[in-house]
């Protein structure tokens, strides 16, 4: 057998409730447009509190690329309605604006217009504006307005104690940290078909393309600024999309070790790139990135997913996993669902719920070099050409290659996860994992019925920006006529008040001068690389 979780599948069934409590926080990114469908240059609007210390409200790269933040929490519909309500306030307090509902961007009439986010004269803040500004200088703005969503995923504690005991280890962070790095390992094996199901940018504008250079056989309509390949899932994900550049595939990060892979990501962010040297630190007396070097910080990695843990005040991601072990983990390789009002549905959730738990109950060796070039070639084959009549993917098994349709890779596991879904709806007396078992096979026996076809067939119709305008304004409609369901709108206001005091005490309390401190943050990440 290709993947055998019998034994693994026996111990779930027999500690059924050790899965209960999984706990969910999801993290929504949306462009600003104006009612006629271009990005909104105006500064991210005060009512909505501070960027820098808002709990649910912020921003990414740019002022107008909005982040929604949800609490994490073990019900599904919770997280929802919280997510539901952040919108509907948003767009209840835009000003002729709308949101954009797609993961490209709209039509960039000049991406020298797209304004870096601001977080204010606090050090911290600079910092965080200043990495955004080197992020531009090195790969363009128009690159950085792309969103996405990130779902956070963590397992109760009970399932790490009752692992612990299969797994002969008495330290619960320990027993955490290899089950989460044997999530990942498995995510980059088979994770792949997260993009399949879900992704939702098999096209783009053509102004996208402003300045870039792309091998991709893109195809395009006459009269139409619609850009894209028949059989794509997630340009997203593509060398188009939101990916390193300049040598990172020089470094091999296989996830086998905690430590091995923070290790290798300071290694990754101590090496200089000639290329950002020639950008510089300074122009004028003005920064320009934070260091030239490969990577300025560990966010820059921009990989499917992550491990990661909870941060104190001014905590290095890097040393809080080495102190205190992976806590959850962050999948990154979802694009935003156009058909959703919020940008993720709820049977996307139950989806993820179900796969992660297969990865964890999947044997997951270490992954070596050899591996990870196939690895990646079953990726970059899904996201340009998933739904390619006849495409196979080759997979690791017991150091064999075996070439499998997506299609019959879709059935084996579908009748895992079809097991794993049984068990969870009898915790929550339900068949709603069930049910998404069912209508998932439709898709992986029927590649015009994932999300990436469905969506193509309306732009061909409609083309990118009329399309996105279309859901953008009915969304608007929609949230206008609803009710906030778990936030109060009071909750809300004290929030932002609260938010602009926090950063205002931190201006207020500024210790040392910004270079002095980017002098410490460069010591803490033992750069010396940084002219």
């Amino acid at each position: 057998m290709i993947f055998d979780i019998s034994k693994s599948l026996t111990w779930l069934k027999n500690n059924p409730k050790i899965i209960n409590g999984i706990c969910r926080g999801i993290e929504r990114e949306a462009l600003r447009i104006d009612i006629n469908g271009n990005i909104a240059y105006t500064d991210h609007p005060y009512k909505f509190g501070s960027a820098l210390t808002h709990r649910w409200i912020t921003t990414d790269f740019s002022e107008s690329l909005l982040e929604f933040i949800t609490p994490a929490h073990s019900n599904i519909n919770y997280v929802l309605m919280i997510l539901h309500d952040l919108h509907k306030y948003v767009i209840d307090n835009l000003k002729y604006e709308l949101l954009w509902p797609m993961s490209m961007p709209c039509y960039i009439d000049d991406s020298r217009f797209i304004k870096v986010a601001k977080y204010g004269n606090s050090n911290i803040g600079l910092m965080k504006t200043l990495y955004r500004t080197g992020l531009k200088y090195r790969y363009g703005s128009s690159m950085q307005i792309i969103a996405g969503v990130h779902y956070n995923f963590s397992l109760p504690s009970t399932f790490w104690q009752a692992y612990s005991s299969i797994m002969d280890l008495d330290n619960k962070q320990t027993v955490a940290t290899i089950g989460y790095l044997k999530i990942i390992r498995n995510y980059y094996r088979f994770g792949w078909i997260i993009p399949y199901l879900f992704g939702a940018s098999p096209a783009i504008c053509s102004s996208f393309l402003e300045n870039k250079n792309t091998n991709l056989p893109l195809r395009n309509i006459i009269g139409s600024t619609l850009q894209y390949l028949p059989h794509a899932t997630s340009l997203r994900l593509s060398t188009l999309g939101y990916t390193n550049h300049n040598n990172i595939n020089n470094f091999i990060i296989t996830f086998n070790d905690l430590k091995e892979y923070t290790n290798m990501l300071r290694t990754i962010i101590n090496t200089p790139c000639s290329d950002y040297q020639k950008i510089g630190i300074f122009d004028n007396n003005n920064y320009l990135q934070l260091n030239t070097n490969i990577l300025q910080m560990e966010n820059e990695l921009y990989s499917l997913i992550r491990p990661k843990c909870i941060l104190s005040n001014n905590e290095l991601l890097l040393d809080a996993l080495n102190k205190k072990g992976i806590e959850y983990i962050e999948i990154r390789s979802l694009d935003i669902n156009p058909f959703s009002p919020v940008g993720i549905s709820k049977e996307q959730v139950l989806f993820l719920d179900i796969f992660l738990i297969w990865c964890i109950l999947l044997e997951s060796p270490e992954i070596n070099k050899n591996e990870l070039s196939y690895i990646n070639r079953n990726w970059n084959k899904v996201i340009l050409e998933g739904r390619k009549p006849g495409l196979n993917i080759n997979i690791f098994s017991k150091r064999n290659i075996i070439k499998l349709s997506i299609t019959n890779f879709g059935k084996l596991l579908l009748h895992d996860l079809a097991l794993i879904a049984k068990i969870l709806d009898m915790n929550y007396g339900s068949i709603s994992y069930q049910l998404i078992c069912s209508r998932i096979i439709n898709s992986f026996i029927n590649p015009n019925l994932t999300l990436s076809a469905f969506l193509l067939k309306k732009l061909v119709i409609f083309n990118l920006n009329q399309f996105g305008l279309i859901l953008a304004n009915h969304y608007a409609y929609y949230f206008s006529q609803q009710p906030m369901i778990v936030i109060k709108k009071d909750d809300l206001q004290y929030e932002n008040r609260h938010s602009w005091n926090k950063q205002y005490s931190l201006e207020k309390n500024n210790k040392i001068s910004f270079s002095n401190f980017l002098m410490q943050l460069n010591q803490k990440y033992n750069l010396y690389n940084t002219k």
